[in-house]
């Protein structure tokens, strides 16, 4: 009796197996929160993958770690924080320039930027969001989504496994 009840619950898990669908290409839940964004004011917003597809994109070639370089697209940081109403242009001077971001990764390393750095009026530069390199999506241990800053000359503040942007006020 024992024997058969054995080899009868293997029976259901390897249908379950065999049936169940496969995630092997890296696809992503359209409805998942791909980012986190928390504004100045506290106000949080979710980007899932839906309106990620929205955004504006941008490609950068950037010196990669290994000192090889690579081609990055995705969005710049900017879009990704006028949805939770960070002061850009004229409106990004005084108290305003005491904003700061913070970039969180899935493994809890976190980097901070001042504000300007993403602000077109500020820089030429931009600050992105990337989720392709060289025409193929980020690899698991960079992504979905990594940050870019092609001027850098040290990738330290290259977060991988992007999960959030918090933006602050120095006190």
């Amino acid at each position: 009796m024992h024997k058969f009840f054995r080899s009868s619950l293997w029976i259901p898990l390897i249908a379950f197996v065999v049936v169940a669908p496969s995630n092997s290409q890296g696809e992503q839940n359209s409805s998942v929160p791909l980012l986190r964004l928390v504004g100045a004011d506290g106000g949080e917003r979710s980007v899932t993958q839906e309106d990620w597809a929205k955004l504006p994109r941008a490609v950068v070639k950037a010196v990669d770690h290994g000192g090889a370089t690579a081609t990055f697209e995705g969005v710049p940081a900017r879009e990704l924080l006028n949805l939770v109403s960070v002061p850009f242009g004229p409106d990004l001077r005084g108290q305003q320039l005491a904003l700061y971001v913070v970039a969180e990764a899935a493994d809890g390393y976190k980097v901070v930027y001042a504000l300007p750095e993403f602000d077109p009026g500020f820089t030429d530069g931009v600050i992105l969001i990337a989720d392709r390199k060289d025409g193929e999506a980020l690899p698991p241990k960079e992504g979905p989504v990594r940050v870019v800053v092609p001027w850098e000359k040290r990738q330290a503040r290259w977060v991988r496994q992007l999960t959030g942007l918090r933006v602050g006020r120095a006190q």
